[in-house]
């Protein structure tokens, strides 16, 4: 989508395109923009079609607002969704003057205006930055935020209370999980969150402890047991913790325990847990393992065992029935014993092409099982299991 035909979709003319495209959107694509081509030109039609068709499917992320907002494709892949976006913007004192200096859609910005921030955004594509300031127009926080399209280079952090940064992750070649490939790269983003009072700084949640700043605290956060990002709470914004996890929509938190040395590894008990993934990528394991009393099944493996039925809203729990050094020969005659026709297939430490066995097991049955593959001393494991 072109820029003037984004502005087109501004006017009444737009709007009335806009809703009538919202009405026929689940529609066949190509009757639905014959039908609109009877009212509006091809450009219009474009946009306001593809416009309606990414509202339906932003709803997921952003929720009746959706209906309101404007998108492009790259930008509503690449947006936070809106819980987690309003988890991170509490932590913002209300009031504060907020840099934003990649803005994209505007997700981020929309999250920091409805947590009594005032912004002030940058995005280096003007359509980009023109959609979001639509996007506060919209939502009714325009006297709160005003976009620019320019290069973040331009922004001084030192004028502003916080600098917030969510570097694209993506290149012509695709997504990146390379922090010196980010744009801005991460070297620039440091040196940006250096100069500036406090800085909240959003990352991909594989990113590297060597990456990490000094005197920082990085959180990871998880959304119904989906790990959605890293969060490096820089200057005034940091906590006395180094790490921290956190699980939403509960807001359970979790930090280190200086008491705790490394967990105890031991046999296979009765029970398998799986932490939740924003404890694994904290390096939270050993706490997690000590909320429910359990043991590593191996010093490199985030599966914790014990042989009681201990609850933690940080792990997931399997009762284990059987533990076979892996072959399919092995796991596909014991599954067949159990009758089992429906397995979730679980792994960490484990070679295996997951969508590969699942055709060779050739299951058949109407039981239901947990396939845990993983590796214990080096060797490969699978465990069948049932949630418990």
């Amino acid at each position: 989508m072109e820029l003037d035909a984004f502005r087109e979709l501004l006017t009444p003319r737009g709007q009335e395109a806009l809703e009538a495209a919202a009405e026929i959107a689940g529609d066949d694509p190509v009757a639905a923009v014959t039908r609109l081509r009877r009212t509006y030109d091809a450009d219009l039609t474009s946009a306001a079609f593809t416009q309606a068709t990414l509202r339906r499917r932003a709803v997921e992320k952003f929720g009746a607002d959706a209906a309101l907002m404007y998108f492009t494709q790259a930008g509503l892949e690449q947006s936070t969704r809106r819980e987690v976006a309003d988890h991170r913007a509490r932590r913002i004192a209300p009031g504060s003057r907020v840099a934003d200096v990649c803005c994209g859609i505007g997700g981020d910005v929309l999250a920091l205006a409805r947590a009594g921030c005032v912004v002030e955004a940058v995005d280096a594509d003007p359509l980009t930055a023109a959609i979001a300031q639509a996007n506060a127009d919209a939502l009714g926080f325009g006297d709160r935020v005003s976009v620019r399209a320019a290069d973040a280079s331009t922004v001084d952090p030192r004028a502003y209370d916080v600098l917030f940064a969510d570097p694209a992750r993506r290149t012509a070649r695709g997504r990146t999980f390379d922090p010196t490939a980010y744009s801005p790269p991460w070297p620039e983003v440091l040196e940006m969150a250096a100069k500036a009072r406090a800085a909240c700084l959003k990352v991909a949640p594989g990113i590297g402890y060597e990456f990490l700043p000094e005197d920082a605290e990085a959180e990871w956060v998880s959304h119904r047991g989906e790990v959605k990002e890293a969060v490096i709470w820089c200057g005034g914004l940091a906590g006395e913790a180094e790490r921290r996890a956190t699980m939403l929509p509960s807001g359970e938190t979790m930090t280190p325990d200086p008491a705790l040395g490394e967990a105890e590894c031991g046999a296979v008990g009765r029970y398998v847990h799986e932490p939740d993934g924003a404890a694994i990528r904290a390096h939270l394991v050993a706490e997690a393992a000590a909320e429910v009393g359990g043991r590593l099944i191996d010093p490199r493996i985030a599966y914790i065992t014990g042989d009681v039925a201990a609850r933690t809203p940080w792990a997931s729990r399997y009762e284990v029935h059987e533990v076979l050094p892996f072959s399919l020969k092995r796991l596909r005659a014991a599954l067949r014993e159990r009758g089992v026709g429906n397995a979730t297939i679980k792994k960490r430490g484990s070679a295996v092409d997951v969508e590969r066995l699942r055709k060779d097991l050739r299951l058949s049955g109407g039981e239901s099982a947990v396939v845990i593959l993983t590796r214990i001393a080096e060797r490969p494991f699978a465990l069948i299991c049932t949630p418990s």
